[in-house]
């Protein structure tokens, strides 16, 4: 009798809980989930050479795959995701592009440079929204001008430069010489490269800004010597070369037997082709089918910027970007990032915590942070502007 009244009560919990959780689908049948992503391309410097060329796709890409793993698991939730894909010309009208990206979502993936993405961030239409920067690596961003509006899936230049800076101590390379490139985004990532030698004790032996004009296809093994006949003594040379200008004709043509690293040779990424470990390669290959060509660190962005909404809108049942965006700051909030740890987001700038590859063309060689380097939190934490170093107020609480 005992075991017939158990049976049925457990009968009834049973068909309890399945009434609840056909409720909760049914509460959640009509939960729109618009994303938006916003371009603005922009005029590329001329270099050198043109045998890597910037895929008109880049970013986008990663989005698209993104929406079809969040649509995977809504479909059984009963949350529709949708993605509008808005590119702005060079010259055109970012703002009015923005504004209309805004009315349709409050969810909005940006790729854009430093400036632009502040002004999409302070247009009065965007208060409220959820802004993902997957395109911008300043570290200003993240600092003094940061906004309580954006968050960045791309990391930082100072979390790349920091693996880096890592890697060396690790390997004890601790002289390293620096040449830098001309354009802005050079000029940037050689700063984060200094800042980062400071941080962690490595001696900047010698640093020397790239001004050769010539033709360096035709003459790299005889003009690269030269130029790097009188550097000062040095365990490695870092190249700042983020246009693809003068870098690879760097390598192995050093006056002196030394490697090279930073925009050449070993380079610290947010993602490579070469990942294969803790499940990237099932990545890879679905990237690789949906877009015809190897993922890219922005495409990687955006697809982590697409999962970040998807597990939220997952955990919260809600569609509304202040509750997503508290969710996605908060402790309970985890991703997973196919590099072996949970990704997260700092609270006190926006910034996505992930791992940072370091990798040779053609294979991975570790990935940062390493176990020598401790934090009494989180050991991402070691990457970029910790909390204490971090001038960002807007995320304060």
């Amino acid at each position: 009798m005992r075991h017939a009244m158990a049976g049925t009560l457990l009968l009834a919990a049973l068909l309890g809980a399945n009434i609840a959780f056909g409720a909760n689908l049914a509460g959640a049948e009509d939960l729109a989930v618009p994303v938006a992503y916003l371009r603005q391309e922009v005029e590329r410097p001329p270099v050198l050479s043109d045998l890597d060329p910037v895929p008109g796709d880049e970013g986008v890409q990663g989005a698209r795959l993104g929406l079809s793993d969040d649509a995977t698991t809504g479909r059984f939730l009963g949350h529709d995701y949708t993605l509008s894909e808005v590119d702005v010309p060079v010259g055109g009208d970012l703002l009015s592009a923005a504004r209309e990206a805004l009315a349709g979502s409050r969810l909005l993936l940006i790729d854009a440079p430093a400036a632009d993405l502040l002004r999409v961030a302070d247009l009065p239409e965007a208060q409220g929204a959820l802004l993902l920067n997957v395109g911008a690596p300043d570290d200003s961003l993240r600092d003094g001008d940061c906004r309580a509006n954006v968050l960045h899936a791309l990391p930082s230049l100072a979390m790349r430069a920091d693996a880096l800076s890592q890697f060396l101590l690790v390997r004890r390379w601790t002289e390293v010489a620096l040449l830098a490139g001309p354009f802005a985004g050079d000029q940037a990532w050689a700063q984060a490269l200094r800042d980062s030698a400071t941080k962690f004790g490595l001696s900047l032996e010698d640093d020397r800004p790239w001004d050769f004009q010539g033709d360096l296809g035709r003459s790299a093994q005889s003009e690269i010597p030269l130029l790097t006949q009188d550097f000062a003594e040095h365990d490695v040379l870092l190249v700042a070369d983020e246009t693809g200008d003068f870098g690879r004709y760097v390598l192995f043509n050093t006056w002196e037997p030394r490697p090279v690293g930073g925009s050449e040779g070993i380079v610290p990424v947010a993602w490579s082709p070469v990942l294969e470990n803790w499940g990237a390669s099932q990545l890879q290959s679905r990237f690789a089918d949906q877009a015809g060509r190897p993922m890219r660190p922005k495409d990687y962005a955006a697809w982590t910027a697409l999962r970040a909404i998807g597990e939220a809108v997952t955990r919260t049942g809600s569609n509304d970007p202040a509750a997503l965006r508290s969710y996605m700051l908060s402790p309970d909030f985890e991703l997973d990032g196919f590099k072996g740890r949970p990704l997260s987001f700092r609270d006190w700038d926006g910034q996505l915590r992930q791992p940072i590859a370091i990798v040779q063309p053609r294979a991975m060689i570790a990935m940062a942070p390493f176990e020598e380097f401790l934090h009494q939190s989180n050991e991402l934490d070691t990457l970029g502007r910790d909390r204490p170093e971090s001038a960002c107020r807007a995320f304060a609480p």
